[in-house]
């Protein structure tokens, strides 16, 4: 991230995960398709759960800067567990969550975070999306890209969209349930 910050519009990051393409979903809904296209985001974290080399690859078309971890249904033998990312100001950790049990469970992540000395958790696994704060730090999920979260549940498909800036993340909150539908909230930096 440069030095100088523009207050109007901050570097964008894809957040997106648990895919589980094609073991539980055909594909991702040609409504978050025609939204995700290359080079109009500098970032993409992806949760894991990718499911097949080819949605792999779509995803690294979107940016030069990808990030990925290993969801517990990913066969891939050279993707990390976990991964932290700097960008400005945000110490970044990137954990796919069936690892922090219980699953979905505030505690165990927020515990996870500190342990790992970041500002915002990114973490999927429960194919549903929420923004969480935790006494100045921050827990985000995009939930599930394809809304095929398991067999016993489902979930409406969703993405995040974060815009970094010096001293704030906005975080829009993409879901499609009929029609996209888009939410915002914003994270101040607490240290």
């Amino acid at each position: 991230m440069s030095e100088y910050y523009d207050e109007e519009f901050g570097e964008l990051g894809l957040v997106i995960g648990d895919f589980n393409i094609p073991q539980r979903a055909a594909d991702l809904p040609p409504q978050f398709k025609d939204l995700l296209v290359p080079n109009k985001v500098q970032y993409v974290f992806c949760t894991g759960n990718v499911g097949n080399r080819e949605t792999q690859d779509w995803l690294k078309t979107l940016s030069g800067n990808t990030h990925f971890v290993k969801g517990d249904f990913d066969e891939v033998k050279d993707m990390p567990e976990t991964k932290v990312v700097q960008i400005g100001s945000w110490k970044l950790v990137l954990v796919h969550g069936h690892q922090l049990v219980p699953h979905g469970d505030e505690e165990s992540q927020y515990t996870f975070l500190k342990e790992m000395e970041g500002d915002v958790l990114i973490t999927g696994h429960t194919g549903v999306a929420k923004v969480t704060a935790v006494e100045k730090k921050y827990i985000i999920n995009p939930g599930s890209a394809t809304g095929g979260f398991n067999g016993l549940q489902t979930s409406i498909p969703s993405f995040l969209i974060l815009e970094f800036k010096k001293e704030k993340i906005q975080v829009f909150i993409y879901t499609l349930d009929g029609d996209v539908k888009i939410d915002k909230q914003e994270l101040p930096l607490q240290k």
